[in-house]
């Protein structure tokens, strides 16, 4: 069978952009589709044609399979590739394409039956003699019901929807009542998300990886696998960075891991790519998990040290093609890290962020390792794009690779320095942040890392003597150099006598710092108390990051003017740095400090949403850690709780109510 002459992605923003990038490589002409809030998206934008199926709300636009297939027929699309999320886990959705006569892009529907359903893959994964966590895998009625099996199975235990994925209705319960508010909330989560409300349980196994295991199989009955991706770096189930290999299995452990995955396939004759995930124990000991039946998020990392374009082997073999690899030829070579950049604001418990990106530059690299970039950028925007808070708030998925793990986590640290992103708040503070943790670089992972490195959340970084030596350096060079180019732009007025000072002071915490600045022949040498530091770069005022060296090391720098002050951002950390002369510093440290005002008296907004409920009344007496209100934003369940013993004053918001960032929601005494 020849390869298709025309596709449709039926999906949005990165993932979509990915497909049309690997097919118009391929020579096959795409069709975007489109709601009313992607009309101007970057999909819609690389897409040779795109059509408008429907409203922003996804009910009504990317899950209406009639508007998919109607616009497979109005453009002459052969073949659909679904992505993943919205439809391409539907077995309603493939049999419909059948009938259409339109090839879906993924497995069979048998397969997504028995696998794309958590309650049914366990019991095949049982009937097949793989391993599984211990739960109950039958249907609950009830909370109570919940509680009952919670209690039998053994706390703690996660609660979770059958249907669906992507961290939506899952909740873990350490005792009865989190049993009953984590039934609560996942059955109204996957019910919201997927349209299906049904409810599993099962045990928790703590101190657990998250490792997954990449298949691949065509239509002639092969199927191969492509290594693990360690997956445990983990919030809220939601995975937030990883990478290809994993630093912890041997050899003996990947290849009965990959064994067990490729027999669960040819127990449902599966092809297309599709990811079998295993949680591990501290022995290796490994459980399924489930199977997802679809390309996964994180698919890059194994693209990177395979060098296998899965999305490509998707099309075809959906074209009838046969695989042009045996196991055998799989080669893993080198190591790939990924980090999922999200607009989210990690010091407001990573409330999500909407919003305009008012600038935008993603981190590039002309450097190459066995053929394969350095650095990788899969993303669905650019500058202008706006982020919605009708759908996943990813912003891009940021890869790096390298010849070990050293180096690609290496690389992703100037990566996430080296992007700028600004009009919406993003979690690449945090990314940074657990990037350069010792536990992180010595791979000792869980999926349980977050909540243990970051127990009371992510409160920010504090900078370290080093990082504080190089900040004051660079912004001590970044005033001279602005100085420099003022003086110069001066002499070609004709102006003359616009002096350069030498002797500087910056603040930063408004704690004084000050340092002298000697022009060299390869840099600026900035000499403070008991510090010298060389800064070299070529920097101009309008450029939003420096790069350069300081002190030999490659060093990237974010920028951004604060009035007559530079806010500097380095490795996750952010400061504000006011430079002046020496001679008028003293003036500056008799300058009142403008606090914020108390609104601890408020319940505010933290994100726009939708008001679900409101669990109090006015009049009310709460105590700390009580529930106060719900708000629903890109399709999870947000509670809010009181952080101290309260009383009710007033109600400012009701439930169904559509609420603004730092909206008052609850007024207390």
């Amino acid at each position: 069978m020849a390869l298709f002459e025309k596709i449709l992605i039926a999906n949005r923003g990165e993932i979509a952009c990915r497909v049309i990038r690997t097919a118009q490589r391929m020579g096959i002409k795409t069709v975007a589709v489109y709601s009313d809030a992607d009309a101007a998206s970057l999909h819609v934008e690389m897409a040779d044609e795109a059509v408008h199926i429907g409203p922003a709300a996804s009910a009504e636009s990317y899950l209406v399979i009639e508007k998919i297939i109607a616009a497979c027929k109005e453009t002459g699309a052969q073949a659909v590739h679904p992505g993943f999320g919205f439809l391409s886990e539907n077995a309603s959705f493939v049999k419909a394409l059948d009938e259409a006569d339109i090839v879906f892009i993924g497995p069979p529907t048998n397969a997504i039956g028995a696998m794309g359903d958590k309650i049914e893959s366990k019991h095949l994964a049982k009937q097949s003699n793989v391993s599984t966590v211990p739960g109950h895998m039958d249907l609950i009625e009830d909370a109570e019901e919940a509680v009952k099996i919670s209690s039998d199975i053994g706390y703690p235990v996660m609660i979770k929807a059958s249907a669906g994925g992507g961290g939506k209705g899952m909740r873990v319960a350490y005792n009865d009542e989190e049993a009953r508010e984590g039934y609560r909330s996942a059955q109204n989560e996957a019910r919201s998300s997927f349209g299906d409300d049904r409810i599993f349980i099962e045990k928790f196994i703590e101190e657990p990886r998250h490792i997954e295991i990449q298949v691949i199989g065509d239509k002639h009955g092969n199927i191969i696998h492509l290594g693990e991706r360690e997956c445990s770096i983990q919030r809220r189930h939601q995975k937030v960075i990883e990478e290809a290999p994993s630093p912890f299995l041997d050899e003996a452990t990947r290849a009965a891991m990959g064994s067990e995955a490729v027999a669960l396939g040819h127990a449902v004759n599966y092809h297309s790519a599709g990811t079998v995930e295993f949680i591990v124990d501290k022995d290796k000991n490994f459980y399924f998990l489930e199977m997802n039946t679809r390309i996964q998020v994180e698919h890059p990392v194994t693209e990177l040290i395979t060098g296998i374009d899965i999305v490509e082997w998707m099309i075809r073999v959906a074209a009838g093609e046969k695989l042009g690899l045996k196991q055998d030829e799989v080669k893993l070579e080198g190591w790939a890290v990924e980090s999922r950049v999200y607009a989210e604001d990690p010091l407001r418990n990573f409330l999500p962020s909407i919003g305009r990106l008012v600038r935008y530059e993603a981190p590039e690299s002309d450097e190459e390792y066995n053929g394969r970039p350095v650095i990788r950028v899969d993303t669905g925007v650019e500058e202008g794009s706006e982020i919605s808070m009708f759908y996943d708030p990813m912003i891009a998925k940021l890869c790096t690779y390298g010849p070990d793990r050293l180096s690609a986590i290496e690389s992703m640290r100037t990566a996430l320095d080296s992007y700028y992103i600004r009009g919406i708040n993003h979690n690449m503070g945090f990314l940074s942040a657990v990037m350069s943790q010792d536990r992180f670089v010595e791979g000792r992972l869980t999926t349980n890392y977050i909540a243990e490195e970051f127990p009371d959340g992510f409160l920010g970084l504090e900078a370290t003597d080093e990082q504080t030596k190089i900040l004051v350096s660079v912004a001590a060079v970044l005033q001279t150099n602005l100085s420099e180019q003022t003086a110069l732009a001066a002499h070609l007025n004709g102006i003359s006598g616009v002096d350069i000072p030498v002797e500087l002071t910056v603040f930063v915490d408004r704690k004084a710092h000050p340092v002298l600045i000697d022009l060299q022949d390869d840099g600026y040498l900035v000499s403070g108390d008991g510090f010298e530091t060389l800064v070299r770069g070529d920097w101009l005022a309008h450029e939003p990051v420096f790069v350069g060296e300081v002190n030999g090391k490659e060093t990237v720098i974010q920028i951004d003017r604060r009035g007559p002050a530079l806010k500097l951002t380095l490795s996750g950390l952010t400061v504000e740095a006011l430079v002046m002369e020496s001679r008028l510093a003293a003036y500056n440290e008799l300058m009142p400090e403008k606090l914020p005002p108390d609104m601890s008296k408020f319940l505010l907004s933290p994100m726009p949403g939708l008001l679900v409920s409101v669990a109090v009344e006015e009049g009310q007496s709460v105590k700390a850690g009580e529930e106060l209100a719900v708000i629903e934003a890109m399709k999870m369940e947000n509670i809010l709780r009181a952080e101290k013993d309260l009383v009710v004053s007033k109600i400012s918001a009701s439930a169904g109510e559509s609420l603004v960032v730092d909206q008052v929601i609850i007024e207390f005494e």
